[in-house]
């Protein structure tokens, strides 16, 4: 595996330290050479359609608890976000523990609820109430390791363990969670019954599951089969970026290597092209279908706003809510919450600032405004993709997106300099900007554009 690879995958479990080469063995299959060729897993509408929300209990409200999630759906109904995604809810080990609450990656009991956000009642009462609301609720599995005092140790052979004979973390650096040994037929069997459970008793609709390619791809095709014996209509989504894992088991996967370039094009002094670039890789790549969560905020990194500025951001999230995939809404974004830009709080108690929306009112009508254009238009969810030409493709991204029922220009400027310049666009086509925040949705004479620093426009066509 690239290094650059692997480095994406392994800053996505809980750390931001330098980079250090696992121990662990990735699991992989054989993969066939041409994966391009191939036909992702199916996935149904209102996965392709989604819009995800990555929620975090204990920073998600001052109670910090299922209860401060509950009272929020109407908020998040609101907004237009489709799925809740819940990081761990189980107990937190104790042993080796990081910072002064330690990582809910690190988990206890895999059939447990952290007591800190409450009680199973009070989670399912969150649920009840989300699907009331028509959302659906997914929540996460640390499939690949626990707590050291977790109760699984009763069990040693379920871990992991060196030529000594003494079990070992997944990763030298993650010193606080033991590696589990899937060589081990009664582990999957453990792990695929717990799968169940959730499942069967709190009416979930899905698992994102971390660290997915530290485990067997043929596990995960295991589990999605019995798994989908309790529920068909979930959604797997896969915390990697690995071919083989959208084949049978995964919905979608992670676009790691397209947030990195990400940061490179705004903030490391490379042209826009290499998102372009890795959107080109990340395609011949991968299956016929393939989908890909789309984000530019999420847990494992200092919060968009800190890295980029707030119109830095807001530019980030356009090119994510308008490329395929699926989009992330990280907790907080839509109000432009400060409180991780130094760096993520995953070993720490630190509240969203949901008070910094009355500084920032526009915001929050940036987002609500950007998911109601893509939920209402079928060319911004599941329509192709084509990268058009501009003339300034050093600082500037352009590309198009279009079905049988409409066709959008999208134009993004991701530097500090204002853009003035021109697009490809069809001779003769009308477009009108739809771009959220302009107040006139007024025809404009592409393929002239004007940007200012961070600037973005999109273009429906009439």
């Amino acid at each position: 595996m690239k290094s650059r690879l692997m480095i994406s995958a392994l800053t996505a479990l809980f750390t931001l330290m330098p980079f250090v080469l696992p121990v662990k063995t990735i699991h992989a299959q054989q993969q066939p050479k041409d994966y391009s060729k191939l036909n992702a897993r199916p996935s149904r509408p209102w996965v392709t359609d989604g819009v995800i929300y990555q929620i975090f209990p204990r920073t998600f409200s001052n109670e910090g608890n299922f209860e401060g999630v509950t009272k929020k759906l109407d908020d998040l109904k609101d907004l237009g976000v489709t799925i809740l995604w819940i990081m761990p809810i189980h107990p937190i080990g104790k042993a080796q523990r990081k910072g002064s609450y330690g990582s809910p990656y690190a988990v206890q009991d895999f059939y447990a609820i952290n007591p800190d956000y409450g009680t199973k009642e009070d989670f399912k009462r969150l649920v009840t109430e989300a699907h009331k609301r028509g959302l659906k609720v997914i929540i996460d599995i640390v499939a690949n390791h626990t707590a050291w005092d977790s109760v699984m140790m009763k069990t040693p052979e379920f871990y992991t363990h060196d030529a000594s004979g003494k079990i070992i973390p997944p990763v030298p650096d993650w010193t606080d969670v033991a590696d589990l040994n899937y060589e081990n037929p009664k582990l999957r069997a453990y792990m695929i019954d717990m799968l169940k459970y959730w499942l069967r008793e709190f009416a979930l609709d899905g698992f994102r599951c971390d660290v997915a390619g530290f485990v067997p791809t043929d596990f995960w095709e295991q589990a999605r089969t019995e798994i989908e014996k309790v529920n068909p209509d979930i959604i797997m989504l896969a915390e990697w970026n690995q071919p083989d894992l959208l084949a049978s088991a995964f919905d979608l996967d992670y676009s790691w290597d397209l947030l990195h370039v990400l940061n490179d094009a705004f903030m490391g002094g490379q042209p826009a092209t290499v998102i372009r670039q890795e959107w080109e890789r990340e395609r011949a790549r991968y299956e016929r279908g393939a989908l890909h969560m789309r984000f530019s905020d999420n847990h494992d990194e200092p919060r968009a706003i800190g890295r980029f500025g707030i119109e830095g951001a807001r530019a980030a999230s356009a090119l994510m809510f308008t490329l395929d995939g699926v989009p992330l809404v990280y907790n907080g974004m839509e109000v432009g919450d400060t409180a991780e830009s130094g760096a993520p709080a995953l070993f720490e108690k630190i509240p969203i600032l949901w008070e910094i929306g009355q500084r920032r009112p526009h915001v929050r009508p940036f987002y609500k405004e950007l998911i109601a254009l893509r939920s209402a238009n079928s060319a911004l969810r599941t329509g192709s993709l084509e990268w058009l030409a501009n003339s300034d493709e050093q600082r500037v991204l352009s590309y198009s997106r279009r079905d049988d029922k409409g066709e959008f220009v999208i134009v993004i400027n991701c530097s500090n300099r204002p853009f003035v310049g021109t697009v490809e666009a069809a001779d003769g086509s009308k477009f009108r900007d739809v771009t959220p925040g302009v107040k006139e949705k007024r025809p404009v004479a592409l393929p002239t554009v004007s940007l200012d620093a961070w600037g973005f426009r999109i273009f429906q066509k009439q």
